[in-house]
């Protein structure tokens, strides 16, 4: 028997009401947890921590008589205020060709039931050049569910941009001209990035947009690098003053301590509108996929009991899809607003 003061899994998977986006910001944190064995072919997939061992760039940075035990930020920033350009034209073309290669194992991953479990209104927002993502977005199209907005706040190596038709896809053609596109840059972690460039432009864009608008972001394997200053400082622009949000709750999947990450994030966070987990299953989205907003809603402003709904993880791919059906009906009745706010990638 259903209660007034209880929402149940099946009222919850009903209730397509709350239009506000769920804003997801990624970091290389993200991209080895999805993998964290390895890719399709067992490439590991590096942290800005261990960049050089992963790559392979040890030797290479010897032969060069560069310390191949400082932080890749360093080294990089270092060889561009020297303007060693050929040195810094090998290093791009080694990377190009390790992250080109890597692929998402054939069953569901992380980034399989991110994906999934966010609407078009919501936004993921990746700080990744890897094209784990959008690998993850390409099969889980299928399933007949509207996906959300894709953001590559430093460029990806899977995109490409048609400066004609001012459309951002897959690298390669364009769907609407017919030629080839540009493919997108990827910045490189300097102190002073190119943020002027159209492509980059647009996609922070989007991620204000989002920040502005957000009832609820979600920090997801981003350590807030040192040479990330002015993306950050963006961020904290769109969020605007921490004071304001009264009702806006901040969500961190990070291994660090809580106090660390309260630190990273206190700009924002609301007094005690912040929830920290190490763990992607236990977050939020996880456990109220596709209905973040709902579930936040009937909990902080309504104050009823809500039950968990937590992603089938074990699941492969037909019933996984199968699994998230429960959503396509009330989905298709209660279209997002903000559907058009970017053509989904896949279209």
């Amino acid at each position: 028997m259903e209660s007034n003061d209880e929402i149940s899994i099946k009222q919850e998977a009903n209730q397509v009401s709350i239009n506000r986006p769920h804003v997801v910001v990624l970091g290389a944190g993200a991209s080895r947890a999805t993998c964290l064995d390895g890719d399709k072919n067992g490439k590991n997939l590096p942290l800005t921590s261990d960049f050089v061992k992963v790559l392979g760039l040890k030797s290479l940075l010897e032969q060069w008589k560069i310390n191949p035990d400082k932080n890749f930020e360093e080294i990089f920033s270092d060889l561009y205020e020297r303007q060693q350009t050929e040195k810094i034209m090998e290093i791009r073309g080694i990377v190009k060709n390790y992250f080109n290669e890597l692929e998402l194992p054939e069953k569901p991953t992380i980034y399989d039931h991110l994906v999934l479990s966010l609407r078009d209104k919501d936004i993921i927002a990746t700080f990744n050049w890897d094209p784990l993502l959008l690998q993850a977005y390409s099969r889980c199209s299928k399933v007949g569910l509207s996906l959300p907005k894709l953001a590559f706040l430093h460029g990806n190596i899977l995109v490409g941009y048609c400066e004609k038709d001012k459309i951002v896809t897959l690298r390669g053609i364009c769907r609407k001209c017919g030629e080839f596109n540009t493919p997108s840059p990827l910045l490189y972690p300097i102190k002073n990035k190119n943020y002027a460039d159209k492509f980059i432009e647009n996609e922070w864009q989007l991620l204000k947009w989002g920040f502005e608008n957000a009832f609820m972001i979600t920090i997801f394997g981003y350590s807030k690098p040192e040479t990330d200053q002015e993306a950050i400082a963006a961020m904290q622009n769109a969020w605007g003053d921490k004071n304001k949000r009264l009702l806006e709750q901040t969500e961190v999947i990070d291994i660090k301590t809580e106090n660390q990450i309260y630190e990273d994030w206190k700009p924002f966070i609301h007094t005690h509108h912040y929830e920290v987990h190490s763990n992607f299953y236990d977050s939020w989205i996880s456990n109220h996929p596709r209905r973040t907003g709902e579930a936040w809603f009937n909990q902080y402003l309504q104050a009823k009991f809500i039950d968990n709904n937590p992603i089938p993880k074990n699941l492969g791919f037909p019933d996984l899809f199968g699994w998230y059906k429960q959503f396509y009906n009330a989905e298709r009745q209660n279209p997002s607003f903000s559907a058009k706010l970017r053509t989904n990638y896949m279209e």
